[in-house]
């Protein structure tokens, strides 16, 4: 009974001393400020307003006491508190504070973004809401310099400077400080487990190279998203999407997306919080029917036909007074179900032992299915990524620990679906066999033409249908072509993606992970002469693919890295001119280590230093992915092999010989192959096509390709920032970036048997020409670096002002160019995948009357060329158009919001491959936003 009492004075004691504060924020047309941040002068107690501007804070701090209320957008204000039932009214002034909001990511440490040393973008609250397009993460692409590569619905790469495929591996992303990017791929799916639209606080955009501060995969840019606290962010947030996505492909189908967010501190020292979203849609379908082997579209002119987005039609084979011939392929819709879905899931506890140091564990996990385009098709069903974090922070340092794990689930290849479903009917040979016979028949019993022969022939081996003047010939072996929709096809497709050898199904197995740790530490308050930071990083990859997409037969293939910085900023000249100067160390496992300097000036000038110019030079370095080092992986025209140097041993094949090779240069019936084969022992692509043309060995070159190494890049930008006459805000920055040892990949073909060489005379030499006659030979895309210097030039302006009472307009421009002679390595593939001219507008009034508002954007680019290596084609010209209008109900603490992303347009690429983008409407209802 005495413990009891003891509790229940100790519990007492803390509610008597506990003071609630309420009130209200309004700007100066008497508007409601929503999340505008309520704290106590030195004091860790805070809170942030509702919808309705009001706020609730309680504290232990005794009154009197000092508030002090902040907004983006506003100027910051301090409030005295004498009384506990003093009724709080707080009034804001506006503010032009697109320049003066606080960014961290450009320096590792809070400066305003007039004074950042290097281009930056940033997302705030306002401009999260105010977008245009379905969700916050869509909606980047209307920041300045960047460009998306859309390989579906739900699965946006961030293309910033160039060089960037689906798989932007130049490119990083982090959430809550935590490098989302596959531990297999290397690069990052979009938002797949990414921030909800409800709990995301801000975005900043850093476009350029960032390894100095950032590491190896910061190369062309880095984008930081950061949620919101729990501590000042509390209550109960839902948001419900329903719109129709519309495209010619795919017709008109349903959007939906759900998400809620729950957060609540119980104590000023502990706090919860957890988010939820799922959406649901139909994919843009590719349907691309473009011939890749030039000719005509369709068999029945071209019976070579290989269409882009059609797979099948990629086996191939040369027959004698026939031609070149291919298989019959099925439509990429065909192959998948078209369905887009993603589940978001996080769970994190906060921990404030002391005013200034936060403990986070954080927990992750997202799902779902997309389409992804790499060197093929992948249709990722049941794809999961999960991560779990420890941190540590305080007000000048943090450490931190995370690991990523990943699984395929029932993810499998849609090129390889296509070639085993047609095997699975009838055999390769049996098919090619059946045309030639049917072939030659028909022209020499019925006289047909070639392209009547071709039509008869492709009957016969997809159908087993003959004329009835060639019934004669012996019937066909295999079965009919199962049909699209068939039991036969729906049996076959089902077996095929559920089984992981390459030769018989199509499903990859990936449960690949990453272990990160990373520390910095901030000697501000210790050396006051200058800001000097100093900080870490480890990091191990596990790759776990079952040898279905890397070497890793024999189990787990792992490897390290680490780095260190430290970075020195001085003010000088009364403030004016600030210096910062970094330096970064990096080592991985397989390579040389590499050191990544920056140096930036950044000088204030006018009276109230609101003219900011900048000018940094810094180096940047990018490691081989595990992709680049590790992958086996055999694509049936071709084979992936990765550079590591054990992995040349670790892949190997077994290849057939033809009975040319047996008989008449007396090889075996089988030989083995291996990544030495591929890096040692080849002959360059274009020589052995000018040696089949001309059969002349002269012709013939020997590739000389070394083993990958880590790519460099030497980067110069300069910039001016300023706000003019209180309402113009202007960023100009121009940049200009050297690559050497850029990485790139390369297709040799090796000899089955002979060695490689010029010297005619030598018997083996001569083995390798009588091996490339008889077609016994191997294509290999290996990964290396091109020898040609690349550089590449770009500009950008932006202009925002609030042109009448709160509308805004805003409009930016960029160019981009790259340039290398090709001369230096004919087989060198740029990549480059960029516009060179892009202008982007807005207008928008978040009031154009009490509680209404609307945005406006539109995106223009010119044509550009498109490279990867699952096709290259022009991409055209696009103008878009996207709006939206909402309303706030403020008694009921909701938003809702009507948009429509290429309204009046029609359907449009970004990805040569990929589905054309559509028409997509929304409408959405946001409680407590």
């Amino acid at each position: 009974m005495r413990v009891y009492l003891l509790i229940m004075l100790f519990f007492s004691g803390i509610t008597f001393a506990q003071n609630t504060i309420t009130g209200s924020v309004t700007d100066g047309n008497k508007q409601s400020i929503p999340g505008a941040n309520v704290s106590v002068v030195g004091d860790r107690s805070a809170t942030s307003t509702d919808f309705d501007g009001t706020f609730k804070l309680s504290t232990s701090v005794k009154l009197p006491l000092t508030l002090k209320v902040t907004a983006v957008g506003f100027e910051s204000k301090t409030i005295n508190v004498t009384s506990a039932n003093q009724k709080v009214n707080v009034i804001l002034k506006d503010e032009e504070t697109k320049l003066d909001e606080i960014v961290v990511s450009a320096s590792r440490t809070p400066e305003r973004v007039i004074e950042s040393p290097v281009t930056i973008e940033r997302m705030g609250i306002q401009e999260i809401r105010n977008t245009t397009a379905p969700t916050f993460y869509d909606g980047l692409e209307n920041l300045k310099e960047v460009n998306f590569n859309t390989s579906s619905i739900s699965f946006k790469s961030i293309n910033t400077r160039g060089f960037a495929s689906v798989a932007n591996t130049r490119f990083m992303q982090l959430v809550d400080g935590m490098d989302n990017s596959s531990p297999a791929l290397n690069f990052v799916l979009g938002n797949l487990i990414g921030i909800s639209d409800i709990d995301v606080a801000n975005v900043e955009l850093l476009p350029g190279a960032s390894s100095a501060l950032y590491g190896a995969n910061a190369f062309n840019g880095i984008l930081f998203m950061n949620s919101k606290s729990p501590f000042t962010n509390e209550g109960i947030s839902v948001y419900y999407k329903y719109g129709q996505t519309s495209q010619k492909a795919a017709g008109t189908n349903d959007y939906n997306d759900f998400g809620i967010r729950a957060a609540k501190a119980f104590t000023k020292y502990f706090a919860l919080k957890a988010n939820f979203t799922y959406m649901e849609a139909t994919e843009w379908i590719a349907a691309d029917t473009r011939s890749m082997t030039g000719g005509s579209i369709g068999h029945a002119n071209n019976q070579n036909y290989d269409g882009l987005n059609i797979y099948g039609d990629e086996v191939t084979t040369f027959i004698p007074n026939v031609g070149q011939v291919s298989r019959t392929g099925y439509r990429e819709q065909d192959l998948t179900d078209n369905k887009v879905k993603n589940v978001k899931a996080d769970f994190s506890a906060h921990i404030k032992p002391t005013d200034d140091i936060e403990i986070i564990m954080q927990y992750k996990i997202g799902l779902g299915s997309t389409i992804y385009q790499g060197a093929n098709r992948y249709a990722l069903k049941d794809f999961m990524m999960q991560q779990g974090k420890l941190e540590v922070k305080g007000k000048n340092f943090f450490a931190r620990v995370y690991a990523t794990d990943e699984d395929a689930g029932n993810s499998y290849d849609m090129r390889f679906a296509a070639w085993n479903v047609n095997r699975a009917a009838k055999s390769d040979q049996e098919w090619f066999t059946n045309y030639a016979t049917a072939y030659q028949f028909s022209g020499a019993v019925m006289g047909t033409n070639a392209n009547e022969s071709a039509a008869i022939a492709r009957n016969f081996a997809d159908y087993n249908v003959l004329p009835a003047q060639i019934s004669f010939i012996p019937a066909s072996k295999g079965s009919p072509r199962f049909e699209p929709g068939s039991a036969q096809f729906n049996n076959a497709l089902a077996t095929v993606i559920t089984n992981p050898d390459l030769t018989q199904g199509a499903k990859f197995i990936d449960h690949s992970k990453l272990y990160h740790s990373d520390v910095n530490y901030n000697f501000r308050d210790m050396i006051k002469w200058a800001e000097i930071q100093v900080g870490g990083s480890w990091r191990e990859y596990v790759m776990d693919s079952e040898g279905t997409i890397f070497t890793d037969y024999d189990g787990p293939i792992s490897y390290r890295e680490y780095g260190a910085y430290g970075q020195l900023t001085k003010k000088f000249m009364e403030d004016r001119l600030k210096f910062t100067g970094s330096l970064r160390y990096d080592k991985s496992q397989n390579f040389d280590g590499n050191l990544s300097p920056r140096v930036s000036f950044v000088y204030s000038a006018g009276e109230s230093k609101r003219h900011n110019f900048r000018l940094s030079y810094q180096t940047g370095f990018r490691n081989p992915t595990t992709q680049d080092q590790y992958i086996g992986l055999d694509l049936g025209p071709f084979a992936l092999i990765g550079s590591a140097p054990e992995n040349l041993d670790r892949f190997q094949e077994t290849v057939n010989v033809s009975a040319a090779g047996q008989t008449i240069a007396g090889q075996p019936a089988t030989i083995g192959m291996s990544g030495q084969n591929a890096y040692h022992n080849a002959y360059t692509v274009a020589s052995v096509q000018a040696f089949a043309a001309s059969a002349n060995p002269a012709d013939l070159k020997v590739a000389n390709i070394g083993l990958v190494k880590p790519e460099q890049v030497q980067a110069f930008e300069a910039g001016y920032r300023s706000v003019i006459q209180n309402d113009l805000s202007v960023d100009l920055n121009v940049y200009y970036n050297i690559y050497n040892d850029f990485m790139n990949t390369s297709r040799v073909i090796s000899p089955y048997y002979g060695t490689v060489g010029t010297d005619s005379a030598n018997p083996s030499v001569q083995q390798s020409y009588q091996a490339l006659a008889f077609g016994d030979r191997r294509v290999y895309q290996i990964y290396t670096n091109t020898t040609a210097q690349v550089s590449s030039l770009g500009f950008g302006i932006g202009l925002s002002k609030k042109i009448y009472k709160d509308f805004e307009i805003g409009a930016n421009y960029n160019y981009a160019q790259f340039d290398f002679n090709q001369a230096d390595d004919p087989s060198f593939i740029a990549g480059f995948n960029t516009p060179k001219h892009r202008i982007k507008a807005s207008l928008g009034n978040a009031k154009v009357i009490k509680n209404l508002g609307f945005n406006i954007n539109v995106r223009w680019n010119t044509e550009y060329l498109w490279q990867s290596s699952f096709g290259d084609g022009m991409v055209p010209e696009n103008t878009v158009l996207d709006a939206q209008v909402n309303y706030a109900f403020t008694k009921l603490k909701s938003v809702i919001k009507v948009g429509a992303t290429n309204l009046f347009g029609s359907d449009y690429l970004q990805v040569i491959g990929a589905g054309a983008i559509g028409q997509q409407w929304f409408v959405s209802w946001t409680i407590n936003p």
